[in-house]
C-alpha cells in the first residue's frame, strides 16, 4: 500500500512503526456549531484509511479529540445563557449524528480537552522547562528555532514565515 509522504512529498510504501499495529490520531473539531463540509472530510477519509488498513490485516488504534473548549464556546454559551459544556455537548452530539449519517465508525477513543487539562497543563510546563515554549503573559508561545527543521513537514522556510 502506498500513501502520500506529505514531508518528503512522494508516494511511499506505507511501514508502520509497529509491524502489525496502526496507531492513528487525528485531530477533532473545536465544537461550538454544527458539522461543515470541512468537517465531514476527515470523518470520510480517516474511517476510509482505518478499514483500509484494517482490511491489509493491521489492528487499527483511531483516535480523534473534541475541542470542548474555546472562545467561540465561551461566546455561544454566553450568547444563549448556558453552560460551556451544555454547548459543547449539544455539538459532540451533533458531530456524532453526521459520523452516523455518513455510515463511519466512531473512532477508538475521543478524548475531550477538558477531561485533560491537568495532562496538558503538565506537558506545556515540560516544554517550557526544556525551552521549547516560553511565556509572555499569560499567553504561552512555542519556540519554533527550538526545532532545527521546523516547517519541513509543510515546506514552509521559517526566515519566511516572520513578520
Amino acid at each position: 500500500m502506498k500513501l502520500f509522504n506529505t514531508k518528503s512529498n512522494q508516494l511511499e510504501d506505507f511501514v508502520p512503526i509497529n509491524p502489525n499495529r496502526v496507531m492513528m490520531y487525528v485531530c477533532g473539531p473545536t465544537v461550538y456549531n454544527h458539522a461543515h463540509i470541512g468537517n465531514a472530510r476527515p470523518i470520510v477519509v480517516f474511517d476510509t484509511l482505518k478499514k483500509t488498513l484494517e482490511a491489509k490485516g493491521y489492528e487499527v488504534h483511531y483516535v480523534s479529540n473534541f475541542t470542548d473548549i474555546d472562545d467561540k464556546i465561551i461566546q455561544k454559551a454566553f450568547d444563549e445563557t448556558k453552560n460551556e459544556q451544555e454547548i459543547a455537548n449539544r455539538y459532540i452530539q451533533a458531530y456524532r449524528e453526521v459520523r452516523r449519517a455518513l455510515h463511519a465508525q466512531e473512532p477508538d477513543a475521543t478524548p475531550q480537552v477538558t477531561q485533560n487539562i491537568d495532562a496538558i497543563i503538565e506537558f506545556i510546563q515540560l516544554l517550557m522547562d526544556k525551552g521549547y515554549a516560553y511565556q509572555v503573559g499569560d499567553n504561552v508561545y512555542f519556540r519554533v528555532t527550538s526545532v532545527s527543521d521546523y516547517g519541513s513537514l509543510s515546506h514552509q522556510n521559517l526566515e519566511m514565515l516572520q513578520a
